[in-house]
């Protein structure tokens, strides 16, 4: 598997992984209906830095990398995570994730912190648990599960 920066023809393959993972509204504050035009502003905006995994010419995952706040937060860096439905539980997470920590130090990122993870999204807390983020924060009810109603949300950090 490499993980690579993506191209404009990664661009379908990482729309259908986006599409799915927001659909099942449990993970990402996305609009589960959210079209096709907006993955721009989401996943390849300015400044967004993205990747993808890819194994025999298929993007198994994807992420994006870039500043968590503007001017003097710079120095933290920013993730999102997604992978394709049908390689969940092989770890393609895990390899993202230490790619992207890296990556981040290698342009100078102090940090890492992520703002909103869904806390019944057990699988990926325990994945950043397992990376060295620590929960340093919650948002009560800070999400609109699909299934559950309103869950918390955890703010996740770890020093790089």
């Amino acid at each position: 598997m490499e993980i690579r920066p993506a191209t404009l023809q990664d661009y379908d393959s990482i729309w259908e992984i986006f599409s799915n993972v927001i659909q099942s509204g449990d993970t990402y504050a996305f609009d589960p209906e959210t079209p096709k035009a907006d993955l721009d502003k989401y996943w390849f905006g300015s400044p967004i830095q993205t990747f993808v995994a890819e194994e025999d010419g298929r993007i198994l995952g994807t992420y994006i990398l870039k500043p968590n706040q503007p001017g003097l937060g710079n120095h933290v860096a920013n993730c999102g995570y997604m992978v394709h439905p049908d390689t969940r539980g092989k770890g393609v997470g895990s390899l993202l994730c230490l790619h992207s920590l890296e990556k981040a130090k290698e342009l100078g990122y102090r940090g890492m912190q992520f703002n909103f993870v869904v806390s019944t999204n057990e699988k990926a807390v325990k994945l950043w648990q397992k990376h060295g983020f620590a929960i340093i924060g919650a948002t009560p009810k800070g999400f609109r599960h699909r299934q559950l109603g309103l869950v918390d949300t955890y703010i996740m950090y770890r020093d790089l």
